[in-house]
């Protein structure tokens, strides 16, 4: 018998969903900036983000094990996402300029404290949306909706980006003091709000809590090689979502950059450019998303490999703003589509008594491995050619260039390769 999605669980998805992508929207994009104009000093950044990837793949590890013990997802994301709003509001406290300032002493101090402060609302934020709710949608959906509800979900992120994007435009470039605390307040304030609502929006857990194995045991329960031997579809599933997430990061942290810096579309057009490729694509995605259950998964995974691929090949080649918009359309659109059956196949392999275990595995696949590898290749084949521009934080670096996409679309294209086995494994399972 499948699980049927009602009204209060579409709400839980897309209200946990899209405010926790704010939240995580706000740490990826605007934490670095806030650090340096806090302290001038540059070497904070990669300190910062490290200490905070390694922050949220421990802490999934963690807790998903625990919820799993527990038999408990709702407590951790209401409470999760309070505190996890909590901890963002406490940023508008540390930057020494503000007349709010809680931190005594040089600059170096209050960059100190923003680090530890980003590793406490990583620990907040990973044990509510990446450990919990992660295992929650999981909970609540099976293989007859995943892919619409994973079609869903994949969008969000990027709606969050234009928000976030939309909301710091909004402020005024002087008086960052102040802007900096307004801005905390608002998705701090959201995000603990969201909270608040999901104790009262979130179903009763309806998992048995799995004490089989001690906690300490149970927290690398899928490194052990039995795990995978007697799991080999997910981990494959894994590897191919790893592959691709490694060839999207290529180009991700630089997109805005390319799109401003090298083709010169700035300004007005940028916004345009930007949201008409981020709409168009995500409504493609949802509408796909409809059909994606009924159509069949493995219909579609290589096909949106290949639109990837071929987006990736087209934004190598585009110049203008016009060509931008289409082949930045294709390309996103098969990344989203490409993400959300990935997702679900996941979702649709991972035992049911142990999704809380499996999060951390997930994190280090999906996230971990990608953002520490794909970011690098792309400042790596950015040097063909080399061009440097002041960044942000007024530093000389690296111009990215178009072999960024044709590199991000030759490591996708190699994840054709674990989907075949893939298909070919589920086929021998009958």
């Amino acid at each position: 018998m499948s699980i049927k999605l009602g009204i209060r669980k579409w709400l839980s998805f897309i209200i946990a969903g899209f405010v926790g992508q704010l939240a995580w929207a706000i740490e990826n994009n605007y934490f670095n900036l806030y650090v340096f104009d806090c302290t001038k000093e540059y070497i904070f950044i990669p300190i910062m983000t490290a200490a905070s990837a390694a922050a949220a793949t421990i802490t999934t590890l963690l807790m998903g094990a625990l919820s799993d013990r527990l038999g408990k997802r709702k407590a951790f994301i209401s409470f999760g996402y309070i505190l996890w709003g909590i901890s963002i509001v406490l940023f508008a406290f540390l930057d020494p300029k503000s007349s709010f300032n809680i931190v005594a002493g040089s600059a170096m101090a209050s960059g100190t404290m923003i680090v530890i402060m980003d590793c406490i609302m990583t620990f907040f934020g990973s044990t509510a949306n990446d450990a919990s709710f992660n295992a929650f949608v999981t909970d609540n959906t099976d293989t007859s909706n995943r892919g619409k509800v994973e079609s869903v979900l994949s969008v969000l992120p990027l709606i969050a980006m234009i928000a976030v994007v939309g909301l710091a435009g909004a402020f005024p470039k002087e008086g960052y003091a102040t802007n900096w605390s307004i801005f905390f307040y608002i998705i701090g304030g959201l995000t603990t709000a969201v909270g608040i609502a999901s104790i009262f929006l979130l179903p009763k857990d309806k998992i048995e809590p799995n004490k089989d194995e001690p906690y300490v045991k149970n927290i690398f329960y899928g490194f052990r090689p039995s795990v995978v031997k007697a799991n080999p579809i997910l981990y494959l599933v894994l590897a191919t979502f790893a592959l691709f997430s490694i060839g999207i990061q290529v180009f991700m942290p630089y997109l805005m950059v390319y799109i401003q810096q090298v083709l010169e579309i700035k300004d007005l057009d940028f916004t345009i450019t930007l949201g008409v490729v981020l709409i168009v694509a995500s409504i493609i995605t949802v509408v796909f998303g409809l059909f994606m259950d009924k159509i069949g998964k493995n219909r579609i995974i290589i096909p949106a490999i290949i639109v990837t691929v071929c987006g990736g090949i087209a934004m190598f080649f585009v110049t203008g703003q016009i060509g931008v918009m289409l082949a930045g359309t294709v390309l996103m659109s098969g990344y989203m589509i490409g993400t959300a059956v990935l997702g679900a196949k996941v979702r649709d392999y991972t035992p049911k008594k142990e999704v809380g275990l499996f999060q951390g595995i997930r994190m280090i696949f999906l996230v971990l491995i990608p953002m520490v590898t794909g970011p690098y290749i792309g400042q790596g084949v950015s040097y063909i050619n080399k061009v440097e521009y002041p960044n942000e934080y007024g530093r000389m670096v690296v111009r990215p260039n178009a072999f960024i996409f044709l590199f991000a679309a030759i490591i996708i294209a190699l994840a054709v390769i674990p989907t075949i086995f893939v298909i070919r494994k589920e086929k021998q399972n009958g």
